[in-house]
């Protein structure tokens, strides 16, 4: 019997319920949470002052396990030493739970069969050919190889100024906070006061850029390397194309927005490296070189657009994902072509993709647009022409919530308690819902298949 299909985990001792990959992953990390806020309500030594509350804790955690680093507190004071092992633990746990499980949903709805495209020379995903429990054992030894390597080039780069010892511990924290896009810092301004050294930010941003590609094409990077397969799949050359060209656009804009303000004043290198950090943070990191409550307004524009469109499936990232937002794109250029069919590195993409990819996104932009109205509402202060600015920043917030991202304005420890809970739904549902919702979306197809179709009329659009 197979460890996972695409419809049911068995358990082996057959005394258990069978779930289903959307009932496992929504429960995995909503225990996840739950304990990770018991622990911040009850473990002993981890605070500096006194303990948080039920929300505040709630809140904590599931930034956390979500891995977004949205913070209603100092990490950097409020816990001591323990407690912030505590959250890099449930960030730990959190960032290989969405790496294991999207990883195994991804594996088995899309295990391949060989037909006659795969004989003419169309390859899948080679590693869903892998067996399950070595491609799981995989998941683990690429992410703690990749963070204990981020962690010892960090120690390199700190040592000189934190001293030797004083150094490990920052280094192990932002390694994993990294590579699992989590956002979350030991330092008091998250990474402003290295925004001088270029060495940090490459080696943060690279360890962001791994953690949101995805298992599936960094393991098919090492077996194309090995030349274990023939090519790279079209997935991975998508995903590889549009992270690419979206950091190095982003990039290019960021350096020009705020050449003459958050920039400003910064060696030429230092330029350079901070936009270049500023392009790849928001997918879906969150660390900060600069205060994004002062950049321009094109940068914070650019910002939530690249947190809308996130990291990659299969990755510690959230958001819509690059390759939704890529195959959104080609078909919206097929339209403009007359082309009934998308195409792209000589294959054409099923209809079926595109009909979830459009889905995926219509169903974030309604519960995004919903929760936007709940923190407006509760956030009574939010009022006349005054408070534009703060509801730009509860914009921010929304969006960085849902997209796991971290980034804030400066309004997250201002928010209700109400319109924390709120908060807290959109990063549990930005972590969960969109892996969740395309298992369902393709493990229902044959169930809901109705055995009649009503006569077509056609509706105006435009």
């Amino acid at each position: 019997m197979p460890f996972y299909d695409s419809h049911q985990l068995p358990f082996e001792d057959g005394r258990l319920p069978r779930l289903s990959p959307v009932q496992l992953f929504v429960l995995s990390f909503s225990t996840l949470i739950a304990v990770g806020t018991a622990g911040l309500l009850v473990l002993p030594g981890l605070y500096t002052g006194p303990r948080l509350g039920f929300v505040d804790a709630l809140f904590t955690a599931t930034s956390a396990v979500c891995v977004t680093g949205l913070v209603v507190v100092d990490t950097a004071t409020y816990f001591t030493p323990l407690g912030q092992a505590w959250v890099a633990t449930l960030i730990q746990a959190g960032g290989i739970g969405i790496l294991t499980l999207t990883t195994l949903i991804l594996y088995a709805l899309g295990r391949p069969s060989l037909n006659l495209e795969e004989a003419s020379g169309g390859t899948a995903i080679p590693v869903r050919f892998v067996d399950e429990r070595a491609l799981l054992r995989s998941v683990v030894e690429v992410t703690f190889v990749l963070e204990a390597a981020g962690a010892l080039l960090l120690w390199v780069a700190w040592r000189g100024r934190f001293g030797a010892v004083g150094a490990i511990w920052p280094a192990v924290f932002h390694s994993i906070s990294a590579f699992c896009n989590a956002g979350f810092s030991v330092f008091s301004d998250s990474l402003e006061s290295l925004r001088t050294s270029p060495w940090t930010l490459t080696v943060v941003a690279a360890l962001i850029v791994a953690g949101g590609l995805g298992f599936l094409v960094m393991q098919e990077l090492r077996m194309r390397a090995r030349k274990e397969v023939p090519r790279l799949s079209v997935h991975t050359r998508l995903t590889l194309t549009t992270t690419a060209v979206l950091i190095v656009v982003a990039w290019g804009a960021f350096l020009v927005f705020e050449w003459h303000h958050e920039l400003a004043g910064m060696s030429l290198a230092d330029r350079i490296s901070n936009a270049m950090f500023m392009s790849v943070t928001p997918r879906t990191a969150g660390f900060n070189t600069v205060d994004y409550g002062a950049v321009s307004n094109p940068s914070l524009f650019l910002t939530i657009l690249l947190m809308i469109i996130g990291g990659s499936p299969g990755s510690t990232a959230g958001g819509f994902k690059t390759t939704t937002f890529a195959l959104l794109f080609l078909a919206f250029l097929a339209r403009i072509r007359g082309d009934r069919e998308v195409h792209v590195f000589g294959r054409t993409i099923p209809r079926e993709t595109l009909d979830k990819a459009a889905s995926l996104v219509v169903g974030g932009v309604i519960l995004v647009g919903g929760a936007i109205f709940l923190l407006m509402m509760t956030e009574t202060h939010v009022g006349g022409v005054a408070d534009r600015g703060h509801l730009i920043q509860l914009l921010f917030e929304a969006h960085s919530a849902f997209g796991t991202v971290g980034l804030s304005m400066g309004a997250t420890g201002t928010v209700t308690s109400t319109g924390r809970l709120v908060l807290v739904v959109l990063m549990f549902v930005g972590r969960v819902g969109p892996a969740a919702m395309v298992a369902a979306m393709a493990t229902g197809v044959s169930r809901h298949k109705a055995p009649f179709r009503y006569g077509r009329e056609d509706v105006l659009i435009g």
